[in-house]
């Protein structure tokens, strides 16, 4: 295998920019030193040169400099209903390689309505739901009680707490005024799907043509060769039900090296099947390349039926904590094989490898 200069383009936390009125957990989704080196020296350890790039404006400079042969992309940007595919663009203009998805699948992930939107218009499972720009919108007809409140465009659980589940309009204006002021963006109200939260991660691109659409023929083969998926995980927050009955950001913040993680999680061959499944069909008709991380809801009143709740084309890949490098553990794939399997993805994809 060729020797490639690769760039790590992130965002670290201590280089966030800071304003007036920022919420305290407006960069919780940034990355850490430590997780920075962890993945540079992964990288090196795969037999390649490799240079952390800050992924800002200063991007524009420090890339045509370095020049790299490839960039491994974990940046989420700071600000823009966009923000985590600002970089990728950047690149795209540059003719410079990247791993993970492009420019549309980053922006339309980003965004949760239009996700669900798409996983709706394929008939995919994804919870009833409904936005709301401002708090006195009129409620639709589809829409019952409890209901899940959350910001549009967040992750790492931002906004998201026990707090977000609602029983009653009075909860749900609250909430709802809550997200709009906090994070100024529209507001994602579902219908809450009661029950276990399982999440599934996924390495590599589908072989093969593989139009961003499921086919009408429900005898078609279920297209997902080319896909390494990994154990599904499932958090233990039987510990927390007094607080968190939810996978809420302090959980996945403040305590994310206290969690008890079931990986694999105890489900049978069939649901693991379908949830597979699901994920590939989430993978392509999101068009997500290299890697990405699907959640579910698996419905208690419903025979364990799958809800998708959203796809993350850009997990975490903090040594130890992230749920894709847990999820690769329980498989035996140590933190510098899973991110070489994601930049060796993208070195096949784009003939380099």
């Amino acid at each position: 295998m060729k020797r490639n200069r690769v760039a790590l383009l992130a965002n670290l936390k201590e280089n966030a920019p800071h304003f007036n009125g920022m919420p305290a957990d407006q960069w919780d989704d940034l990355d850490s030193e430590s997780t920075v080196e962890a993945l540079v020296n992964a990288i090196r350890a795969g037999g390649h040169e490799c240079e952390f790039l800050e992924g800002d404006t200063s991007l524009l400079d420090s890339i045509r400099r370095y020049k790299p042969d490839i960039c491994f992309n974990i940046c989420e940007g700071h600000f823009g209903d966009g923000r985590e595919a600002q970089v990728p663009a950047i690149l795209e203009m540059l003719r410079i390689p990247y791993t993970g998805s492009k420019v549309m699948t980053l922006a339309l992930a980003l965004d949760k309505p239009m996700t669900k939107r798409i996983l709706h218009w394929h008939e995919l499972p994804t919870p009833a739901f409904q936005t709301f720009e401002r708090v006195d919108e009129p409620l639709s007809e589809d829409m019952f009680f409890p209901m899940f409140v959350k910001p549009s465009r967040e992750g790492t659980g931002m906004g998201v707490s026990a707090r977000s589940i609602v029983h009653n309009e009075q909860e749900l204006r609250e909430q709802v005024g809550y997200v709009i002021e906090r994070y100024k963006q529209v507001a994602l109200v579902e219908r809450f799907i009661e029950g276990r939260e399982i999440t599934v991660g996924v390495v590599g691109n589908l072989e093969g043509p593989a139009a961003r659409r499921i086919p009408d023929n429900d005898q078609a083969p279920r297209m997902q060769a080319g896909l390494h998926f990994l154990p599904p995980m499932e958090v233990d927050l039987k510990p927390y039900y007094d607080t968190d009955v939810v996978y809420s950001n302090r959980l996945k913040v403040a305590l994310a090296d206290q969690l008890n993680y079931f990986c694999p999680a105890p489900i049978d061959d069939h649901l693991r099947r379908e949830l597979n499944w699901l994920t590939a069909a989430v993978f392509r008709v999101m068009g997500a390349l290299d890697v990405a991380r699907v959640d579910f809801r698996l419905d208690i009143h419903d025979h364990l039926k799958p809800y998708i709740l959203e796809i993350n084309p850009l997990p975490g890949l903090s040594p130890g904590v992230s749920d894709l490098v847990i999820e690769a553990a329980a498989e035996a794939i140590d933190h510098t094989t899973l991110v070489n399997m994601i930049l060796n993805a993208a070195l096949r994809r784009y003939g380099m490898f």
